[in-house]
């Protein structure tokens, strides 16, 4: 363990981890034997690594120096074996995971990277650099998001996939490159959405991306067609948004 390394109350760390000199570890985490925390990683109170998995470590880019960057990892998170998770590549930047995420064994995050909260990465799921994700997502085992991808809140992306554009909130996506199947309806029963708000994303789904629409006339169809609900604007803002464009 580094000597400045900060350790919190009721953190229990296995035989042969290695904490290091800038790692702070808040209450009650538990680091299993052979596990890593590296560089200036922040991991959040009730947080659980298992064996082998490595925290922090430098990013996997050319471009980086050995500036001083930062991994912040929330509360309540679950990385099981190998997990890796890099920091940011600039000076000061970071790579941010929320609360309550479970990282399967094998899951990668890559640099730059911000994940929000109560998702659920499969076995080798992967992210490469600059890839955001919202709250409530699941990607399924051995698919991989592109740098620069965003994957919407409430989505899930099917085991093999290849995400080479943004994956939009509430969507099921799937395919070599991912494209969209559908709503999440039952994922969003799950989280606690109402019917009616369901019924009414299923309509601006179909119009948005099963009907043959430029996608400036399908986000005004939405808009004449679908009732104005906060949910229905938030995915018309991310599909206006995108910069990579949206997997169809």
């Amino acid at each position: 363990m580094g000597k400045s390394a900060r350790i919190g109350g009721n953190v229990k760390i296995g035989a042969y981890a290695t904490i290091g000199d800038n790692a702070k570890i808040a209450d009650g985490c538990v680091v299993e034997s052979f596990a890593q925390v590296l560089g200036f990683t922040e991991l959040g109170a009730n947080s659980h690594i298992f064996s082998y998995a490595v925290i922090g470590s430098a990013p996997q880019d050319l471009k980086y120096r050995g500036e001083r960057s930062y991994l912040v990892i929330g509360k309540n998170n679950i990385l099981r074996e190998f997990v890796t998770i890099h920091p940011g590549t600039q000076k000061d930047s970071r790579t941010f995971v929320g609360d309550d995420n479970l990282f399967m064994a094998y899951a990668h995050v890559g640099h730059d990277c911000a994940i929000g909260s109560g998702n659920i990465f499969a076995n080798n799921a992967t992210l490469a650099g600059h890839v955001d994700v919202g709250d409530k997502v699941v990607i399924g085992g051995l698919s991989a998001a592109h740098q620069f991808c965003r994957l919407g809140d409430c989505s899930i992306v099917g085991g093999c996939s290849k995400v080479v554009q943004d994956i939009p909130p509430y969507s099921m996506c799937d395919g070599h490159p991912a494209s969209v199947r559908g709503l999440n309806s039952v994922g969003l029963r799950r989280a606690g959405f109402s019917s009616t708000v369901i019924s009414e994303l299923k309509k601006a789904f179909k119009i948005l991306f099963f009907e043959d629409h430029a996608a400036g006339k399908a986000r005004e169809l939405v808009k004449e067609k679908v009732a104005p609900l906060a949910e229905v604007q938030k995915l018309l803002d991310f599909v206006s948004s995108s910069r990579r464009g949206i997997s169809r």
